[in-house]
């Protein structure tokens, strides 16, 4: 008789702990959700400061409005330099295109390719959410971290590989390697400063890059003044890309 009540309390206690543990750990899809639900909180716009320092200290930098909708809808109007201004860039999945004013129509242009130069190329100014581009291929855990790898879905992404360090607790990422399909190491993205940007969105607010591929080359991108913000699907065309800086 006590055997048997031991072995009814002993099935309980699994049962228990088996439907339990479902909630305290998260899938490596479940955290990539929502490191991008952090970073990137639905349909919004915000401006970004990109600064590009060479090696001998030489600072360039550049202010870009930059509008989000849906999963794949990016749009960035340049505010300075004077040079730059009035320039717009879209992005439709995996499609980006070019607008300057006095040009006759849109250029396409490349994920690999860079707007403003430096060390962030075009998929890193007009990130989409990670989840799109990219599936988890494994996931660690570690002392306040998760550690996924992430597989391009496709070969039309700007890197074949990431590594992406994720704090537990924010479920934002504090570094990111990204790879070439050979295994070559592109870039390291660094993210720092976690606080409220905006709308009550808190998120590493700075993002470095460095790469082996410039050495002695920085690049760094400041996001602020994110606000929700509903727009039309029209807005995300090449023929309203003379208009978006009617929109500020």
């Amino acid at each position: 008789m006590l055997k048997k009540r031991f072995a009814r309390c002993f099935i309980a206690l699994g049962l228990i702990l088996g439907l339990s543990s479902p909630a305290w750990s998260l899938s490596g899809q479940e955290i990539l959700k929502k490191v991008d639900e952090n970073l990137q909180p639905g349909a919004f716009e915000m401006y970004r400061k990109i600064i590009n320092i060479e090696p001998d200290g030489t600072k360039k930098e550049f202010v870009l409005w930059f509008l989000k909708k849906d999963l794949d809808k990016v749009v960035t109007l340049f505010i300075s330099p004077a040079s730059e201004k009035g320039r717009a860039t879209l992005r439709l999945g995996d499609n980006m295109w070019l607008y300057i004013p006095n040009v006759g129509k849109p250029l396409r242009i490349t994920s690999m390719q860079s707007v403003v130069g430096g060390v962030f190329n075009n998929s890193d100014i007009m990130r989409l959410d990670y989840g799109v581009e990219y599936d988890v291929s494994e996931y660690k855990e570690q002392p306040g971290e998760y550690v996924l790898e992430l597989k391009a879905k496709s070969g039309n992404v700007a890197y074949d590989r990431l590594r992406m360090w994720v704090l537990q607790k924010e479920l934002v990422p504090t570094k990111i390697e990204c790879y070439a399909a050979t295994g070559m190491l592109i870039k390291t993205l660094i993210f720092k400063e976690i606080k409220d940007i905006g709308d009550g969105v808190v998120r590493p607010a700075v993002m470095e890059t460095q790469s082996p591929l410039y050495k002695g080359y920085m690049s760094i991108m400041i996001s602020a003044k994110l606000k929700k913000r509903e727009l039309a699907d029209e807005v995300f065309t090449l023929n309203y890309l003379s208009r978006i800086k009617d929109l500020r």
